[in-house]
């Protein structure tokens, strides 16, 4: 049987990437949501490397919360992204949201990013 919502969600995304693209001064930040953790990767598409991967299953974020697929997980996922990506010295980056909703544990995620000095 074929899952609908993953290959609607899969033509969203391409439809999304026709237009969004990370340069190095701006690379992508891109957002996978799995039911049970969420992964995002800053990438840059020009030089085709990724610069920053971060998950709900890294340490940090697993001891502060015990399940990383909820959007307290998401928020301080965003934060733990943010802080990481300044340190690396990223600070404008271009939102893809990999063909989700802008809801929920994205919203979460790209609005704790934004309040931790992240310009998306």
């Amino acid at each position: 049987m074929v899952n609908s919502k993953k290959i609607s969600r899969y033509f969203r995304h391409s439809r999304i990437r026709k237009r969004i693209a990370g340069t190095p001064d701006r690379p992508r930040l891109n957002v996978y949501r799995s039911l049970k953790n969420l992964y995002a990767q800053i990438i840059d598409d020009v030089g085709m490397r990724t610069l920053l991967s971060v998950s709900t299953q890294d340490d940090d974020i697993k001891k502060a919360c015990k399940y990383g697929g909820n959007i307290k997980a998401a928020g301080l996922l965003g934060q733990i992204l943010a802080k990481r990506a300044k340190e690396k010295g990223i600070t404008k980056v271009v939102f893809d949201r990999g063909g989700y909703i802008y809801h929920g544990r994205v919203k979460a995620l790209a609005e704790e990013a934004r309040k931790a000095g992240l310009d998306l």
